[in-house]
């Protein structure tokens, strides 16, 4: 019975090299709910430029283009949301291997407001 270990392989550099490069590798238990809200937030980023599409596409009634905007505003703010929540996932991996307190969340008080504008846009047009 051979007891001996494989050859192990040299390590893959992991991207980006600015969050990885740098520190100590953290818990996995707490990258792995970096990552899950991370994942969160893109379903949310999806769900905002699906619906996008949907009222684009359903042509909401309105000569003066409220619909196109309304669609515009949607896919921005769904967009907005995957690069932000793509470098809030980022900062907050980088605190952690450096064992520095977790980055604010100040950048996502936009995505609120835009889905606040949003639905009153929508409301409107529906009225």
């Amino acid at each position: 019975m051979n007891t001996e270990h494989p050859r192990e392989r040299p390590a893959r550099r992991r991207r980006p090299a600015w969050v990885y490069d740098e520190g100590v590798e953290p818990d996995y238990r707490f990258s792995f709910a970096n990552e899950r809200t991370f994942l969160a937030w893109i379903r949310t980023a999806l769900a905002l430029v699906a619906s996008g599409v949907a009222v684009d596409v359903i042509g909401l009634s309105g000569a003066d283009g409220r619909g196109r905007l309304l669609a515009v505003l949607l896919i921005a703010l769904g967009t907005g949301a995957c690069v932000l929540s793509t470098v809030r996932w980022a900062r907050a991996e980088r605190a952690m291997r450096l064992s520095q307190p977790l980055p604010g969340f100040s950048l996502f008080v936009v995505l609120p407001i835009g889905v606040i504008l949003t639905g009153t846009v929508l409301a409107m047009l529906l009225w």
